[in-house]
C-alpha cells in the first residue's frame, strides 16, 4: 500500500520548490532509487511481522548550524556545511536533504549513526556541502528524518537569502551625437538583478553628481534618473553611471562623452577709435571660444573694410577663438561713422557684431572772455564772474582756467554745437589782488592751445592782528608794554587799543608796504597791573575806514598774586540736620594752585581718617551727617605761592523741632485764667511752628489769642476755664524740618463735688426681709480728690457698724462712693440716705431713699429722634425701675384705627427705637411706659403723647426735623430750630382758629357726660398696675394675647388681680423676664379715646388720654377675623383652652362694657372679630412673634 502511495505521489510532489507547500498527508518518502529503504518498507507492511512495541520514531529533526524555520543568508558561490541530526529514535532514521526542491543524493550526503541518550536508542547525523547559486534566493533547504515508526517523514527547514552582483548598468536618453549648449537632457541608467539590488551614482569627469536612485522589487532592478543643463564646459565631458551592491567584487560602470555646440560668448573691439584727421588707426577684433569656429568681417558704415589680418586659436572648452586686426587712414567725413566687427558661421546659423563710432580730430579756431571791466574795484568777500568761450574743433575744446598758473578746480563747463564755455565764480579774497587769472583751450587734436587772460582790483582789511607781550607774567602792580603788528590791508587801516571797553593811549602806529599789493603798521601799549587785571583781556584792533570793517585780536594778562576771596563769599550757610552741606568758597589767586585748610573750634577737619569732612572743587567743605553740634563758624585758611588769606564762615544746622518742656499737668481753678507752656528746641525758630490740638472727642477751634508764641516758648490760653475745659490738649511744633513733634499735657480744672442727680439715682429698692442686701451709689465729680460722708436720717452713719460697709473708687475726676447694707429691715432701713462729697474746694449732699420693690416710674422726656415715611424713631429717659429690671413698650394709634397698637422694645432696656411697617403720609400718636415683675408704671410725662405724620414716599433729601413734645423738657443737645417754632406756632394757631367754635360746642356737650364716666371709673383707674391708665383688657384681647404668646415659651403672661371682683377687669399683661425680637403689634379696640389730634405732616401736638373723648364699644367694630378667614385655626371656644379665672365674679362685672349699661349677659363669648389685621408680608418672623393684638 505505501508503495503504490509513492509510485502515484511523488511526481505530483517533487516539482515543489517551497516544501512547506507539499501536502504533508500526501507525503510519503522522497527516496526513489533507495533500494534498501523500499525492501524495508514492504517488509514492515506486513502486519504479522510488525513488532511496533520495539520501535521509536524521530520526534525532530534539528540543523546543527541553523535556526529552523529561520531565514539564512548566504553568499553566491561561496561552500557552506549543513549538517542534519535525528535523535534518540529505533531503528535509526534516515536523512535526506533537499535544496530549492532537489533532493542531494546519497555520494553528496556524510550519514552517521551513534548511540542515542537512551540504551537501544540511536543518533542518526547528516553532513552535506552546500554551494548557493543566486537561483537558490528564496528558497528553501529542508531536512527530513524517516524510520519504520512513521510514514511521512519529520521536517526542518530555512530560507536561503543568497547575496549576488547586479547586471552592468545602461544609459538611455541621448539619441544624438551632438548637445546645444542651454539644452536640458534626462538620461536613465538602469541595473538589473543582483541581491540586495544595485545603488546606483552619477560622476561627471570623476566628479560625483547624484547619488540618487529608485528600486523596483517587481522587476528586481534599479533606476536613477539625471536632469543636466548642458554649458560650454561639459564638452566632451565624460558622464559615467556606477552600479554595485554588498557583494559586487568592483564596481560596475558605463560611461559615455558629451559633444558640445557652442556659440562664443563674446565679441569685441580693441584699440582708440579716435584718431587724428589724415591719420592712420588700428583696430583689433576677437571673439570668445566656439565649437565649431567663426569668421570675422569689418564694416565702416556700409562699407566693408578689407585691410585685415585673420588668426585662429585654441579656446577653453575644447573650443577655437578667432582674432581681425584692422589698419585704416581716417579723413574729417569718417567722423561719427560706426566701425563694425561682425563674428559669423553659415554652418550653425549665427552671427554676433561689435561697434564702436570712429572720432576724426581736428583743434579748435578761436578763444575770447567775458567778465568785468578792466580797473573795477571789489571789496574782498565779493562775488566775481569770469566766463571763458571757445568756438571750432573735433572734440569741442576742453577749457581749464587758472590762477598765477595754478588750476582752478571750481568751474562749470557749458558745450552747444561748436561753441564750448566754463565759468568760475570767485569768491575775492586779499590774495586776489592784481592777480592774474587765465584759460586755455585744446581738445585731443594735440595743437598748441588758445588761451586768454584778466585780472582783479581787491580791497581788504588787515589779513591778521598779532600781540606781543613785554613778559608773559607779572605780579601785581608791575607795568608790562604790549606790542601790536595789523597785518597787509588796502588801503592801510588805522590801530586801536581796547581794555574792559575803554580805549587805550598808545604809541603812534607805523606803516610799511606789505603783501598783496597792501600796507601794514605797528603800535604800542604800557599798563600798570592789578589783581582784577589777571585773566582779562587787552585787545588790538585794526579798523578800514574804507571797508568800515576792523580785525581784532586780543592778549589775556596773567597777573601773579595771592589769595583773595571774592566780594560775593557767602558768610553763613544753612543746612538740615541728618544730611549734608556744601560751604562754598569763592576764593581767586594766581597761580591758582591753592592749599585749603578748613578748622572748626581750632581743630583741622580734613584729615586722614576722619569720613565726615570732605575737600571738594574750588576748596568748598563738605559735611556728612550733620548734627546740630556742627552749628558753628568755620575758618577757611588759603595760600599760595604768592601769599596766603582767610576767612570765616557761620553754618548754620537746622533740625527737626522737640518738646524741650510741656506744663504737664497744668491745674487752675473753675473760672480762672490757665496757661499750658510748650518749651521747643528747634532751628529755625518760625512764629507759626506751635499748633494746639484738643484730644477730646469734639473738636475745638482756638483763637490766634489763645495761642501765644514768644521765641521757642508756646503758650495755650484757656480763660474763665470750666470743666469741659479739662482734659489733654496736645501742643504741635512744625518748623518745616520733619518730622513735626508733638506733646500733650493735661489741662485739671479744680471745682467743688458735683453729685450726679436723678430720678433713677434717687431710689433704691431692697427688700425689708431682714436677709437682703442694699448698696446705695453716690456718684460725684471734683477735682481734687472728693471725699465721702454718709447718714441717715440726717444722723452720721457709723461705719464700724458690721450692717454698713463703704468702699470709694477715684477714677479722674469722677469719684464713687457705694455704701452696702446687709440684712435690711423695713423698720429700720427704710428711710432716707444723705451723701455728703466734699473737697477743698466745697461741698455737695444728695439724698438716696431706700425704699421696697415696686413697679417702675414712668420714662420722661419722650421725643422723636426721626422719622421717614415708614418709621419712628422714639427717644426717652428711664425712670426709677422699682429695684427690678423694666422694660419698655410702645404704644401708637392712627385716625381710623379701632384700637391701641403695642410694641415691646428691644432690647429691653433700650431707651431708643424704632417703629416700622407705618403707612406713609399718616397721623400716628405715641407714649411709652415701663414694665417690671410688680407692675407697670404710668406713660411717660404724665401720660402725654406725641403726634407725628409720616413723610410721603417719594421724599428725598436730608432727615425731616423730628416733633418733640410741647410739654416735655428737651434734652441737652437737641435745641429746636427757629424755624420750627415759626412753623408750629402757625399750625396751631390755624387749627385754633378753625375749631374754635365746633370745639366749644362739642366740649361743652361732652363734659356732663365724661364726668359721669370719670366717676364711675375712678376706683378701677386708681388701681395699680393696671394696664395703662387703668384701662382694662377685654376677654377677647386677653385670649389673643394668651394665643399670640403661648408659642414663645411664656414671653407674656397675663395674670388676674385678686383686688377685683370683675370676672375680666383682673386680667393684667405682664411681661415674662425672657424677651427676645422686636414683635409687630396688632390692634386694640379702644375704651376712651381722646378728642381727635389735629396736625400737619412732621408737626405734633399733645392730647391727654384723661380728657372726654367719644368712645366705641367692641360690637361697632365686629366682622369676621382673619382667623376664621383661614379655615377655623381656632374654631373651638378660646375659653376652653384658656379658662378665665374669677368668674364667679362675673355678676359683679363693671369693666368696660358697663360704660354704656349694657350687662354682662348681652356679651357672648369674643371670637377673634377684628376689622383689620396688618399684613406684614415683607418680615421673615413666624406668626406668632410678629406681635399682640389686644
Amino acid at each position: 500500500m505505501i508503495r503504490k502511495v509513492i509510485e502515484q505521489e511523488w511526481d505530483r510532489f517533487i516539482g515543489f520548490t517551497d516544501l512547506d507547500k507539499i501536502p504533508k498527508n500526501k507525503l510519503k518518502i522522497v527516496y526513489k532509487n533507495s533500494y534498501n529503504l523500499k525492501n524495508l518498507l514492504e517488509k514492515e507492511c506486513e502486519p504479522e511481522q510488525l513488532n511496533r512495541k520495539k520501535i521509536v520514531k524521530p520526534k525532530e529533526t534539528k540543523i546543527k548550524e541553523y535556526t529552523a524555520e529561520s531565514v539564512v543568508t548566504w553568499v553566491a558561490g561561496k561552500e557552506y556545511v549543513v549538517t542534519c541530526r535525528a535523535e534518540d529514535t529505533k531503528p535509526a532514521s534516515e536523512i535526506i536533504i533537499i535544496k530549492s526542491g532537489i533532493q542531494f543524493s546519497s555520494e553528496k550526503l556524510s550519514q552517521q549513526v551513534g548511540p542515542g541518550s537512551k540504551p537501544k536508542l540511536f543518533t542518526t547525523e547528516a553532513t552535506v556541502k552546500v554551494m548557493p547559486q543566486s537561483s537558490d534566493n528564496t528558497h528553501k533547504l529542508v531536512c527530513g528524518a524517516l524510520n519504520q515508526a512513521i510514514s511521512t517523514p519529520v521536517l526542518a527547514s530555512f530560507t536561503m537569502n543568497v547575496l549576488f552582483p547586479p547586471d552592468p548598468p545602461t544609459i538611455r536618453g541621448l539619441d544624438q551625437p551632438t548637445i546645444k549648449a542651454g539644452e536640458t537632457v534626462l538620461l536613465v541608467c538602469s541595473s538589473s538583478g543582483g541581491n540586495p539590488l544595485a545603488t546606483l551614482q552619477w560622476s561627471k569627469n570623476n566628479e560625483i553628481i547624484s547619488t540618487k536612485w529608485d528600486m523596483d522589487d517587481a522587476t528586481k532592478s534599479s533606476h536613477s534618473y539625471l536632469s543636466l543643463m548642458i554649458s560650454p564646459a561639459d564638452n566632451m565631458a565624460n558622464l559615467t553611471c556606477e552600479a554595485t551592491n554588498l557583494v559586487s567584487p568592483q564596481p560596475l560602470y558605463y560611461t559615455i562623452t558629451l559633444r558640445v555646440v557652442f556659440l562664443p560668448t563674446e565679441v569685441t573691439i580693441l584699440g582708440s577709435a579716435a584718431v587724428a584727421e589724415n591719420k592712420q588707426i588700428y583696430m583689433s577684433c576677437f571673439t570668445g571660444p566656439s565649437n565649431p569656429p567663426v569668421h570675422i568681417r569689418w564694416w565702416l558704415g556700409w562699407k566693408e573694410l578689407l585691410t585685415t589680418e585673420v588668426t585662429v586659436s585654441e579656446g577653453a572648452n575644447g573650443g577655437t577663438a578667432t582674432m581681425s586686426n584692422l589698419t585704416y587712414i581716417a579723413i574729417r567725413e569718417d567722423n561719427d561713422l560706426p566701425l563694425t566687427c561682425e563674428a559669423f558661421n553659415e554652418a550653425i546659423l549665427y552671427t554676433k557684431i561689435a561697434s564702436v563710432t570712429l572720432k576724426v580730430l581736428y583743434p579748435p579756431q578761436k578763444i575770447w572772455l567775458e567778465g568785468p571791466s578792466q580797473g573795477k574795484q571789489f571789496r574782498a568777500g565779493t562775488k566775481v564772474k569770469l566766463t571763458c568761450l571757445a568756438s571750432g574743433g573735433n572734440p569741442p575744446a576742453s577749457l581749464k582756467w587758472y590762477k598765477e598758473n595754478k588750476f582752478v578746480k571750481e568751474s562749470t563747463s557749458i558745450v552747444s554745437g561748436k561753441i564750448s564755455s566754463r565759468e568760475i565764480i570767485i569768491t575775492t579774497a586779499p590774495d586776489d589782488n592784481q592777480a592774474t587769472y587765465r584759460c586755455n583751450a585744446s581738445n585731443d587734436a594735440r595743437a598748441a592751445p588758445l588761451t586768454a587772460f584778466t585780472k582783479l582790483h581787491i580791497l581788504f582789511p588787515s589779513i591778521d592782528v598779532k600781540i606781543t607781550p613785554s613778559a608773559k607774567q607779572v605780579k601785581r602792580g608791575q607795568s608790562v608794554t604790549l606790542t601790536c603788528v595789523i597785518g597787509s590791508s588796502n588801503p592801510l587801516a588805522s590801530l586801536i587799543w581796547l581794555k574792559d571797553g575803554n580805549v587805550l593811549k598808545g604809541t603812534e602806529p607805523q606803516a610799511k608796504k606789505a603783501e598783496h599789493g597792501g600796507m601794514s603798521a605797528t603800535g604800542k601799549v604800557t599798563i600798570v597791573t592789578s589783581s582784577s587785571d589777571n585773566g582779562k583781556r587787552v585787545t588790538c584792533q585794526s579798523y578800514s575806514a574804507v571797508l568800515t570793517e576792523s580785525v581784532n585780536t586780543f592778549y589775556k594778562l596773567n597777573v601773579l598774586y595771592p589769595p583773595e576771596f571774592a566780594v560775593d563769599q557767602v558768610t553763613f550757610v544753612e543746612a538740615v540736620e541728618d544730611g549734608a552741606v556744601l560751604i562754598p568758597l569763592k576764593v581767586s589767586a594766581n597761580p591758582p594752585d591753592i592749599t585749603y585748610t578748613w578748622s572748626f573750634k581750632g581743630e583741622d577737619l580734613v584729615k586722614e581718617g576722619v569720613k565726615r569732612y570732605h575737600l571738594r572743587e574750588m576748596g568748598a567743605l563738605e559735611i556728612w551727617n550733620l548734627t546740630r553740634a556742627d552749628a558753628g563758624d568755620y575758618k577757611i585758611h588759603c595760600k599760595n605761592t604768592e601769599g596766603e588769606n582767610q576767612t570765616v564762615i557761620k553754618l548754620i544746622v537746622h533740625y527737626s523741632p522737640s518738646v524741650k518742656s510741656i506744663g504737664d499737668p497744668t491745674e487752675v481753678d473753675i473760672g480762672g485764667t490757665a496757661e499750658i507752656i510748650c518749651v521747643a528746641d528747634a532751628v529755625p525758630i518760625k512764629s507759626d511752628m506751635f499748633t494746639w490740638k484738643w484730644l477730646g472727642n469734639d473738636e475745638r477751634e482756638f483763637t490766634a489769642d489763645q495761642q501765644v508764641v514768644q521765641e521757642a516758648t508756646g503758650k495755650l490760653i484757656i480763660r474763665d476755664a470750666k470743666r469741659s475745659d479739662a482734659g489733654r490738649y496736645q501742643c504741635n511744633i512744625d518748623n518745616g524740618i520733619p518730622p513735626p513733634a508733638k506733646g500733650d499735657a493735661k489741662l485739671i480744672v479744680r471745682f467743688k463735688p458735683e453729685i450726679q442727680r436723678g430720678v433713677h439715682l434717687s431710689k433704691v429698692a431692697a427688700s425689708g426681709d431682714g436677709r437682703s442686701t442694699a448698696t446705695l451709689t453716690c456718684k460725684a465729680e471734683g477735682v481734687p480728690n472728693v471725699e465721702f460722708s454718709w447718714a441717715r436720717q440726717g444722723v452720721t452713719i457709723d461705719l464700724n457698724n458690721p450692717r454698713y460697709s463703704e468702699k470709694t473708687v477715684h477714677e479722674g475726676a469722677l469719684h464713687t462712693s457705694f455704701l452696702t447694707i446687709v440684712n435690711v429691715s423695713a423698720a429700720l432701713d427704710y428711710a432716707v440716705f444723705t451723701c455728703t462729697a466734699k473737697n477743698p474746694l466745697g461741698i455737695d449732699v444728695f439724698d438716696i431713699q431706700l425704699v421696697s420693690t415696686s413697679r417702675p416710674d414712668p420714662p420722661t422726656e419722650l421725643i422723636v429722634a426721626n422719622f421717614s415715611h415708614n418709621s419712628v424713631t422714639l427717644q426717652w429717659k428711664a425712670g426709677f425701675n422699682g429695684g427690678l429690671e423694666q422694660k419698655f413698650r410702645v404704644r401708637y394709634h392712627w385716625k381710623g384705627a379701632t384700637s391701641f397698637m403695642y410694641v415691646d422694645v428691644f432690647p429691653p432696656q433700650a431707651t431708643i427705637f424704632t417703629i416700622t411697617g407705618l403707612t406713609a403720609q399718616t397721623t400716628y400718636n405715641f407714649s411709652v411706659n415701663s414694665i417690671n415683675a410688680l407692675g407697670e408704671s404710668e406713660y411717660a410725662d404724665g401720660g402725654a403723647i406725641i403726634t407725628v405724620t409720616t413723610l410721603s414716599r417719594d421724599v428725598e433729601g436730608p432727615p425731616p426735623a423730628v416733633p418733640v413734645p410741647t410739654t416735655a423738657p428737651l434734652p441737652a443737645g437737641l435745641p429746636i430750630p427757629v424755624y420750627v417754632i415759626v412753623i408750629l406756632a402757625a399750625a396751631g394757631a390755624l387749627l385754633l382758629v378753625s375749631n374754635i367754635s365746633f370745639m366749644g360746642c362739642w366740649i361743652h356737650k361732652q363734659r356732663r357726660l365724661a364726668d359721669e364716666m370719670k366717676k364711675e371709673d375712678r376706683s378701677k383707674l386708681a388701681e395699680p398696675n393696671q394696664y395703662g391708665d387703668g384701662e382694662l383688657i377685654n376677654t377677647a384681647a386677653k385670649q389673643t394675647l394668651l394665643i399670640d404668646s403661648a408659642s414663645e415659651h411664656s414671653y407674656s403672661t397675663y395674670e388676674s388681680s385678686e383686688g377685683l371682683t370683675s370676672s375680666d377687669g383682673g386680667y393684667y399683661y405682664y411681661p415674662g423676664n425672657e424677651f427676645h425680637p422686636t414683635l409687630y403689634p396688632h390692634q386694640e379696640t379702644s375704651e376712651t379715646m381722646s378728642n381727635e389730634t389735629s396736625s400737619i405732616q412732621g408737626r405734633s401736638t399733645r392730647i391727654h388720654w384723661g380728657e372726654p373723648a367719644e368712645t366705641h364699644e367692641y360690637e361697632e367694630v365686629g366682622g369676621r377675623s382673619i382667623y376664621e378667614d383661614l379655615g377655623g385655626v381656632y374654631s373651638h371656644s378660646l375659653s376652653s383652652v384658656y379658662p378665665i379665672r374669677d368668674l364667679h365674679h362675673a355678676e359683679n362685672y363693671v369693666g368696660a362694657y358697663q360704660r354704656r349699661g349694657r350687662p354682662l349677659a348681652e356679651y357672648e363669648e369674643p371670637v377673634q372679630l377684628y376689622d383689620s389685621v396688618p399684613d406684614y408680608q415683607s418680615t421673615d418672623l413666624p406668626f406668632q412673634m410678629r406681635g399682640e393684638l389686644v
